[in-house]
């Protein structure tokens, strides 16, 4: 297997959780464990290596700490840095915490000479991979912000409770802002090449659309009042990313991006059916929308320049 270096900076739930994907899937040869608390960042590290027997392949896990200049020489990079309890109503009570986090690490990385991929799947979402790219004047394609792919699982969830179908024959959509303001996309939805109106005129029931959609919006939400945080769907969401990355998979799936004229949004970041490869994001697909959905596309970037203009940092790079 050819070096290949992952850091994950932030290792509480989530990032810690991605290391464990990452390694159960065989994806790295080495793991690059970041976090400004070192105590817990050497627990994590020691915890992985306890379980290298267990993962296929085997790697090494080195303890970074808030030495983020050693993360330049990764691959990838996957920023998990947040603060959940301040996400406890929605992903915008991140908004200042991680934004601020984002000015600690970004450019240090990047001026030490980091050429990889940035993944990041902090909250809020669309906001933190554009504060990325525009501090560290990064190649936009190479900053990828996970945006909806969890969403869209949470999608897939909620239609296969519904129908009783397998999950994997569903193909559905959750596009713009990874939270409230984002949207289905009912006019592309299909169960094993089957329309939405094909299953319901033959398996006789109907789809309360607005419901299901209302599902996969807050269904991280029913995660979070149990256990105050989510960590099995994000952390594989992220690694379906990374794979796509170190296996040159070519996979298209919802990511945040960074968007150029799209039914008239720019210059922001927000979810879009991308392949993805080991260049990041390697082609952005456009649907054709309904009226409906164009303009609910409008209006979730619309919530998420809002949030760019509350961070006068961001809003004047943009």
């Amino acid at each position: 297997m050819a070096s290949i270096k992952i850091g994950i900076l932030g290792n509480n739930h989530v990032g810690a959780h991605v290391a464990n994907a990452i390694l159960y899937q065989g994806l790295a040869t080495d793991i690059y464990m970041s976090d400004r608390d070192a105590v817990l960042c050497r627990a994590q590290v020691n915890d992985l290596l306890d379980a290298m027997s267990f993962y296929p392949v085997t790697a090494r896990v080195h303890e970074v700490d808030d030495r983020y200049e050693e993360l330049a020489q990764c691959d990838i990079i996957v920023n998990a840095a947040g603060h959940v309890k301040e996400a406890a109503v929605s992903r915008d009570g991140e908004l200042f915490v991680t934004t601020d986090e984002v000015k600690t690490f970004a450019k240090r990385i990047v001026d030490a000479g980091f050429k990889g991929i940035w993944v990041s799947i902090s909250n809020p979402n669309d906001v933190i991979a554009l504060a990325i790219q525009r501090l560290t004047d990064y190649d936009p394609l190479k900053v990828i912000g996970s945006g909806t792919t969890l969403d869209s699982s949470r999608f897939q969830h909620a239609l296969a409770t519904k129908t009783g179908f397998d999950p994997q024959c569903i193909s559905s959509l959750m596009l713009g802002e990874h939270g409230f303001a984002e949207f289905a996309l009912w006019s592309h939805v299909s169960f094993g090449g089957l329309t939405p109106e094909e299953v319901e005129a033959q398996c006789g029931y109907t789809f309360d659309r607005d419901d299901l959609e209302q599902q996969a919006c807050h269904g991280g939400y029913i995660t979070m009042a149990g256990k105050c945080c989510t960590e099995y769907s994000i952390s594989n969401g992220a690694t379906k990313i990374i794979k796509a990355i170190v296996h040159d998979t070519k996979v298209i799936t919802p990511v945040s991006t960074l968007i150029h004229n799209v039914y008239g949004v720019d210059n922001i970041y927000q979810s879009l059916p991308c392949m993805i490869g080991q260049n990041g994001v390697e082609k952005v697909f456009v649907p054709t929308m309904t009226e409906s959905e164009i303009a609910k596309w409008q209006a979730s970037a619309a919530h998420i320049q809002g949030n760019i203009d509350q961070v006068g940092w961001i809003k004047a790079l943009q």
